[in-house]
C-alpha cells in the first residue's frame, strides 16, 4: 500500500462517513435479503459497510407508484419495518439512529447507524397526519416527489407529460404546508427528483436548509434530475439569512454522472421497457407478483451493454459542486441498490467508498475538506434542521 493509500485509509476509518440514499429496503422486503448475507449482485451489506468504513446510511423508503397504487401507506410501513427488523437482527453491529448525536454515538461505539428517508411524497397520501407518524417511526427526510408528480408537488420525471396535471408554481398551498410541517417536525426537506419550479418554491418556503439526497451537476450531465449551477447556489443559501445552508449529496448512478453514458442508455430504454412489460404480463398470467427485484435484473441486463464511465467523472461532480456551491455544501448520496448496478468503474459496493476519498486527496482536497464531504456537511445540516424544529415547536407546539 502506498503512502497516499495509507493516508486515505486512515482518514476513511476515522471520519464519520454518511451516505444519504440506498434502496436496499426493496431487497429486504421482496427478496428477504439480510444485511449479513453476501451481496449477490447488490451494493450494500454489513461486510461492505465494514470494509468501506461507512458510518451511517439513510435507507430509502421508496414506494413504486404504479405497482402499489392504493397501497402507498401499507408499502411504506412494510419498508420502514424491514429496516427496523435489520437492526433487531444485528444489535451487535447496527443501531437505529434518528439524530446527529445518534450517528456520532454509533461511530464512537463502532456500530453502523441506520436511518430512513422517504423517497416520494405520494407516501403520505395527502395527509399531514401520516407525515407525522412516519417521523415518529424514524423517518428523517422526505423527497417531495419521486419521478411522479403528487398533485401538490411537481416532479422532473413527468413535467413534459400533458396527461399528468401539474401545479401552477411547483407547489400547491398544501405542498407548502407539507414543507412547513417537515420544518416543524425536524424532517429534512429533500428536493432531489422535483421539477425546477418546485425546487425554487420549496427552498423559498422552507425555514430550514434543504438537501438534495442524491443529485448531481446538470452542467456536467444534462439530466433534469441533476441541478443547474443556480440551483446549487440556491441550496447553499437555503434556510434563511441566519442559516449556514443546505447540502447536495452526489449520486453515483452512471446516467447522472456521464453524458456519454446517459445518451447511450436512452437508445436502450424502449427495449428495456418492453421487456419489463412482457415479464410483468407473464407474472400476472402466472398469478404471482412481479417484484422490483425482477424489474431491476431485466434493466440491468440492458444497461450492462454500455461501458461504465471512469470514477474520475464522479469526482468531477463533487469537485464542480464544491466550487460552485462551496465546500460546505456537497456530500455523498450513492443510490446504492437503486441504479440497475450501473456505477462508475471501481465502485461496486460500499467497500469501495475509500476510493472516493483517495481520489479527493489526489485532487489536493485537505483532510478537513474530505471529512466535510464524507459526512460532516450532512451532519451540520441535520443539526440545523433540528434546531429550527425546536424553535418552531416553541412557537406552535401542535396544529
Amino acid at each position: 500500500m502506498t503512502r497516499e493509500s495509507n493516508v486515505a485509509a486512515r482518514l476513511q476509518k476515522s471520519a464519520i462517513v454518511i451516505d444519504t440514499h440506498a434502496d436496499t429496503p426493496q431487497r429486504f422486503v421482496d427478496e428477504q435479503f439480510d444485511l449479513a448475507d453476501p451481496l449477490n449482485g447488490g451494493n450494500l451489506n454489513l461486510e461492505s459497510v465494514h470494509a468501506g468504513h461507512l458510518s451511517a446510511e439513510f435507507f430509502s423508503i421508496w414506494v413504486e407508484p404504479k405497482r402499489f397504487q392504493g397501497q402507498y401507506a401499507r408499502r411504506t410501513l412494510e419498508l420502514i419495518d424491514s429496516v427496523q427488523r435489520q437492526v433487531v437482527r444485528h444489535p451487535d453491529r447496527m443501531v437505529l439512529a434518528s439524530t446527529p448525536e445518534g450517528i456520532e454515538e454509533a461511530h464512537r461505539t463502532g456500530k453502523f447507524a441506520a436511518l430512513m428517508g422517504i423517497e416520494g411524497g405520494h407516501s403520505i397520501e395527502n395527509s399531514l397526519a401520516l407525515l407525522r407518524q412516519y417521523y415518529a417511526l424514524g423517518v428523517r427526510y422526505m423527497t417531495l416527489t419521486w419521478a411522479n408528480s403528487t398533485g401538490w408537488a411537481d416532479s422532473s420525471g413527468d413535467l413534459d407529460n400533458p396527461a399528468v396535471p401539474h401545479t401552477k408554481d411547483g407547489l400547491t398551498e398544501f405542498g407548502e404546508q407539507v414543507v412547513l410541517e417537515m420544518n416543524r417536525l425536524g424532517m429534512m426537506v429533500d428536493i432531489s427528483h422535483v421539477a425546477d419550479p418546485t425546487f425554487y418554491r420549496a427552498q423559498a418556503v422552507s425555514r430550514a436548509p434543504v438537501i438534495a439526497s442524491h443529485s448531481n451537476s446538470r452542467a456536467l450531465c444534462n439530466s433534469p434530475r441533476n441541478m443547474t449551477d443556480d440551483m446549487l447556489r440556491a441550496v447553499a443559501h437555503s434556510g434563511g439569512p441566519n442559516s449556514k445552508g443546505g447540502v447536495v449529496q452526489v449520486n453515483f448512478f452512471s446516467g447522472f454522472v456521464s453524458q456519454e453514458y446517459r445518451d447511450a442508455s436512452k437508445s436502450l430504454w424502449p427495449d428495456a421497457d418492453k421487456a419489463v412489460a412482457e415479464r410483468q404480463e407473464r407474472a400476472k398470467a402466472e398469478g404471482r407478483e412481479f417484484t422490483y427485484a425482477e424489474e431491476d435484473r431485466i434493466r440491468r441486463g440492458y444497461m450492462d451493454q454500455i461501458p461504465r464511465p471512469p470514477l474520475s467523472l464522479l469526482i468531477d461532480h463533487i469537485d464542480h459542486i464544491a466550487k460552485v456551491a462551496g465546500i460546505d455544501h456537497v456530500g455523498l448520496g450513492s443510490d446504492f441498490d437503486g441504479v440497475n448496478g450501473q456505477l462508475p468503474e471501481g465502485l461496486d459496493s460500499a467497500a469501495d467508498l475509500p476510493k472516493i476519498t483517495h481520489a479527493l486527496l489526489d485532487r489536493d482536497y485537505s483532510a478537513a475538506e474530505c471529512r466535510k464531504i464524507l459526512g460532516g456537511n450532512l451532519l451540520r445540516v441535520f443539526r440545523e434542521v433540528g434546531a429550527v424544529a425546536r424553535s418552531l415547536q416553541a412557537e406552535t407546539p401542535f396544529h
